[in-house]
């Protein structure tokens, strides 16, 4: 465990924001998490890492829980006062991003956290996100991905590239058999979208998952 001091806190909408600290040589795979908790606290929460791996920072995408222990306090913390890491761990990574190989990485909320972070870090693969969000507000960082890589799937409201769920949208599309699927975010998501890929044909070997919450 570890201690890094806190750079900025960056709101994105009204309950999501990014935690940048500094990085002290820390070193994390893009798509693990890091368990991150407040100085002087026994408490701690696992995220995944935003940044990418060649940044000289950290960066994590956080949603503030109602009464959440560590994300509202996270929220509050002030440039220069420190938080506590332990990790970096977990399996939800690219194992050859040097391979030509197409991605399609599906998230909900904060869980494009981890596909930031490959986007990042490793320039030259082919991807497409599909990110399903409830407004229109939620397109994290938008700018950070290539141009006609990222589709927001907007479940309420309008300011996305398609209105309504992930699902439906899956349902609606063409998917590639030779694509390898990185499924984040809540579990029901990926129950569901795990069903329609593999109802479409998709191998369950090329599908990887990682629950948020």
């Amino acid at each position: 465990m570890q201690q890094a001091r806190v750079l900025e806190i960056r709101s994105l909408s009204g309950s999501t924001f990014c935690v940048k600290l500094e990085r002290n040589n820390f070193k994390f795979i893009p798509g693990q998490c890091v368990n991150i908790g407040l100085a002087g606290s026994a408490i701690n929460r696992e995220y995944s890492t935003y940044s990418g791996i060649h940044d000289n920072y950290l960066e994590f995408l956080i949603r503030k829980v109602k009464d959440g222990a560590v994300s509202t306090g996270l929220s509050q913390l002030k440039p220069d006062r420190e938080v506590t890491l332990d990790g970096a761990y977990g399996k939800f990574t690219i194992a050859n991003p040097a391979k030509k190989q197409k991605y399609v990485f599906i998230g909900t909320g904060t869980g494009i956290a981890p596909f930031h972070s490959y986007v990042k870090s490793y320039h030259k693969i082919d991807y497409q996100i599909i990110h399903g969000i409830r407004s229109g507000s939620e397109q994290y960082d938008r700018k950070d991905y290539g141009k006609d890589r990222y589709t927001a799937c907007v479940s309420k409201g309008k300011g996305g590239d398609f209105s309504g769920r992930v699902t439906e949208y899956l349902k609606k599309i063409t998917l590639s058999l030779d694509a390898l699927y990185y499924l984040c975010g809540n579990r029901a998501m990926i129950n569901d979208v795990y069903d329609i890929l593999r109802i479409k044909g998709v191998n369950g070997s090329n599908i990887l998952t990682e629950v948020f919450f």
